[in-house]
């Protein structure tokens, strides 16, 4: 890990993969509080089932998955040989966060082998999935199901507001299990402040060009997200800023830079700001160190942090004075609590896994998630064999319970599959995988190839 993090000036991350293939402190601190307490708390058709033949049918499904003579039309994990100075080339492009806890995060000992129509059925999936996040984003604000998410009550009006008014989303990540052969299963959505979009990106896309300059890659992630700056520029004011939260690893710096980077591709000018360096005004609003106003924001930092500030008030008081990026709608389906509501609107469906509200239902092995929860913490995995379990901060405003979903074990590692949506269709993905069944902070993200 680099003990010294800075933005890479002039902006350029982006600017080497023009032809990529088409598969692609002054004031009142304002904001960031929350994430300190965060810290510090620690395609198939439907089946009706058979009666008494549910269990056993889906420990068949285990058995045959990636199993002979199924294997040859699995997803591969292949190994290959390291690029003799890949730390450094990576470093170049912003993947300083290459180790995290001395642990490796950048694995390119290894790859991901997909054919044309996996890629396919995976694209297909992904802008499925996207419509009906939709759809239930639609239900909850038409039936007024906010409390289900618990989402604070003064939010409500704005969150109608905003999606009544389209403001437009740049991006999100569906992550998915995946076994070339049978149908992605949805796992959750991080649909406000997702992360591994620089690796999946610029560092995987060049890899693939030292590597294997003759393959492709499902990856039009950088292109797209210059078009959807594009369409934004005309309803942005002037300075676009992008406000984070040093972590502490570089990876939401680096982030932000690359999406500086797309940004300014697209004609926009950018500022990067701390997310406390951010100030209140009673004049002007927000405002940066310098007392300028803010009135457009690219934002990494989640939605309900930011309600749980003590500006939160004023936030909620001038939103439709100010571009947010992403929207106060966003919060909705970047909660668990959406998933439920989905598997409610959709029953059956291929890409979903059966989940409840608040208890298992008809589940015997589940896992159960906080609404609002990240990299993996507080997650209780439960089957007939074993519980695993992780800690964390999160859970207080409640769980969900969601089927186990049959991920695929390569060579003793997960892999789960994040499928980006860049201005809701799919753009892209990248592979993280984990020793265990819950990918958390300690995964390793490895490339990708088609062929």
């Amino acid at each position: 890990m680099l003990a010294i993090l800075v933005p890479l000036d002039p902006i350029s991350l982006g600017k080497q993969t023009s032809g990529r293939s088409k598969r692609t402190k002054k004031g009142q601190i304002a904001f960031g509080t929350a994430a300190i307490l965060a810290a510090q708390g620690g395609t198939s058709s439907v089946r009706t089932p058979i009666p008494g033949l549910a269990l056993f049918e889906e420990a068949l499904a285990r058995l045959e998955l990636c199993m002979p003579p199924q294997r040859e039309h699995c997803m591969r994990r292949e190994n290959t040989t390291p690029r003799p100075h890949w730390r450094s080339e990576v470093e170049k492009l912003g993947l300083v966060f290459h180790h995290t806890e001395g642990r490796l995060y950048w694995d390119e000992s290894v790859f991901y082998r997909l054919t044309l129509p996996q890629v396919d059925v995976l694209e297909d999936a992904t802008n499925e999935l996207s419509m009906l996040f939709i759809q239930a984003l639609e239900h909850v604000i038409r039936n007024d199901l906010f409390p289900r998410l618990s989402i604070p009550p003064e939010a409500i009006p704005i969150v109608k507001w905003s999606w009544e008014n389209r403001e437009p989303a740049l991006y999100g990540r569906v992550d998915l299990a995946y076994d070339g052969i049978n149908p992605q299963k949805l796992l959750e959505y991080n649909a406000d402040t997702p992360t591994a979009l620089l690796e999946a990106s610029v560092v995987q896309w060049l890899w693939l060009q030292e590597k294997f300059p003759h393959a492709d890659q499902f990856n039009s992630i950088h292109e797209r997200l210059v078009s959807t700056w594009a369409k934004f520029k005309g309803r942005l004011d002037g300075l676009l800023y992008f406000g984070y939260m040093d972590s502490g690893t570089g990876e939401d710096l680096m982030t932000i830079t690359y999406l500086r980077d797309t940004a300014e591709e697209a004609g926009i000018r950018t500022k990067e700001i701390e997310m406390p360096d951010i100030g209140w005004n009673s004049g002007r609003g927000f405002v940066d160190l310098d007392e300028n106003k803010i009135t457009s924001i690219f934002k990494l930092y989640p939605w309900e942090w930011m309600l749980a500030e003590g500006f939160a008030a004023h936030l909620l008081e001038i939103y439709r004075q100010m571009n947010w990026i992403e929207p106060i709608w966003k919060m909705v389906l970047s909660n668990k609590g959406i998933l439920p509501l989905m598997w409610e609107l959709n029953p059956g469906h291929p890409n979903l896994l059966e989940a409840y509200a608040d208890r298992p239902g008809t589940l015997h092995e589940y896992v159960r998630k906080p609404l609002l929860s990240r990299e993996g913490s507080n997650i209780r995995l439960q089957t007939r064999e074993r519980v695993i379990e992780t800690s964390g901060p999160y859970g207080k405003e409640g769980y969900i319970y969601q089927a186990v979903a049959s991920l695929p074990s390569l060579d003793g590692w997960y892999p789960v599959i994040g499928s980006w949506i860049i201005d809701g269709e799919a753009a892209g993905i990248g592979v993280r995988e984990s020793a265990t069944p819950i990918t958390d902070h300690r995964e390793k993200f490895v490339p990708h190839i088609i062929g």
